[in-house]
């Protein structure tokens, strides 16, 4: 089946606490965009690449791709919250296929994960990835606040993966506050998502301390790929 990628890049430096946005940071030598977009190109050959970026660097993108990579990735711009940069980009798939949308700061995931995840898809019609909490977990309402079981508590990654005819007419309606991906849009359009398990490593990217844990993570991975290997 086709397979789809819009990745989402909209964000700006602010939680970063740098002038650029943060997908344009760089990390063992290389854009963090640049690292994302390989890793789906790595899963798929045959994959079709959108990427979402702020109207603004939408040509400084172009640039970076065409300097970076030899594949085609489709550039749309981005909207004034998630969910109408993620309808940005679904608006560039044109048949039936399995769709992913991915927080382009998440450029530490893993090829693995990425085709479990259509795999999945094709079977359930979506596929969204979670982890357990380690942490505990508290709840504030109203200025008070509670203790919740960690064990009923999932943090949930991207790619979040379904096929178009559920993800696609389900974007074709006004934005709700209460969307905060888009499986909470999939849900609200009446259909059940599959959840699958996450990443430890699939991090997303919003403070410098995120930057040194993924720079550490590439560099150790390169390390261990460029070893010789031993008949």
């Amino acid at each position: 089946m086709k397979k789809h990628a819009v990745i989402v890049a909209g964000g700006t430096g602010v939680r970063m606490g740098v002038p650029q946005p943060k997908q344009f940071l760089e990390i063992a030598g290389e854009p963090i965009i640049i690292h994302t977009l390989r890793a789906f190109a790595k899963a798929f050959s045959d994959i079709q690449l959108t990427l979402v970026l702020p109207a603004n660097h939408l040509q400084e993108g172009a640039a970076l791709i065409a300097s970076k990579l030899d594949i085609p990735v489709q550039l749309v711009a981005g909207g004034e919250t998630r969910f109408h940069s993620v309808q940005n980009g679904l608006a560039t798939v044109k048949e039936d296929a399995v769709v992913f949308v991915h927080d382009a700061v998440r450029c530490l995931v893993s090829t693995d994960l990425i085709q479990i995840c259509y795999q999945n898809a094709l079977v359930a019609g979506s596929a969204v990835p979670v982890l357990k909490s380690s942490d505990s977990i508290r709840f504030m309402e109203h200025g008070k606040h509670r203790v919740l079981n960690r064990e009923q508590v999932l943090l949930v990654q991207t790619p979040q993966v379904f096929l178009s005819t559920l993800i696609l007419p389900a974007f074709q309606v006004s934005y709700d506050v209460s969307f905060t991906d888009e499986a909470t849009v999939v849900e609200r359009a009446g259909h059940i998502v599959n959840l699958v398990e996450g990443e430890e490593s699939n991090i997303k990217i919003t403070r410098p301390v995120d930057l040194r844990i993924a720079a550490e993570w590439l560099l150790e991975k390169k390390a261990v790929n460029d070893q010789p290997t031993v008949d």
